[in-house]
């Protein structure tokens, strides 16, 4: 009979692990972890992690509560919304803004603060972008069932800019669209007001 694979147990973030994986990291590459200026670097590192990373422990639908509205609008935007995640491949940042349109149904909207809490869940976790800017539209449209939502996501990632390629400055771009705005006319007329 084969054997069961035990379930993944739940993790959490081990700020003991990351500190003497950082000191290993320095000694790695042929620094001294206890001299002066790098003798607290395994603690600030594992803060800066565990603040960077809070996300991967939460899920981000909870922050989509649906309000009543007192009529359905044709579109709700809130854009340029600032964000820095860390590449899963490389764990560096990349850095960006993320636009979000929804066009309510049966009077469901959400407090714009709670879209913004949204990005903020899902892009403090190791990512890519192409996942981010799904994760943001499902959570979305899985609470608040509008007629249709669009996100669009720009960054910059460093793992482009200051290694590999070396091409600072460029932008990657992203769009996943859920309902009506699957159609190509309405998504065109949705991006305009999320770039215009």
């Amino acid at each position: 009979m084969p054997k069961r694979r035990a379930k993944n147990p739940v993790r959490r973030f081990d700020r003991t692990k990351v500190k003497r994986a950082i000191e290993l990291l320095l000694d790695g590459i042929g620094e001294d972890p206890s001299r002066a200026g790098l003798a607290d670097t395994p603690r600030r590192v594992s803060e800066f992690y565990e603040e960077i990373l809070s996300g991967m422990w939460k899920d981000p639908a909870e922050y989509v509560v649906p309000l009543k509205a007192d009529q359905d609008h044709d579109l709700v935007v809130v854009k340029d919304i600032g964000f820095a995640s860390m590449c899963e491949h490389h764990l560096l940042p990349f850095v960006g803004k993320v636009g979000v349109a929804y066009q309510p149904r049966a009077r469901r909207i959400v407090g714009i603060s709670k879209v913004v809490r949204v990005v903020d869940v899902v892009s403090s976790r190791l990512q890519i972008q192409e996942r981010l800017t799904a994760q943001i539209a499902d959570a979305i449209a899985s609470q608040l069932k509008p007629a249709g939502v669009l996100v669009r996501v720009e960054a910059e990632h460093l793992c482009m800019s200051i290694r590999g390629v070396k091409k600072p400055g460029s932008l990657i771009v992203t769009t996943e669209a859920r309902g009506a705005f699957r159609q190509p006319a309405r998504q065109a007329l949705v991006l305009a007001s999320l770039t215009g």
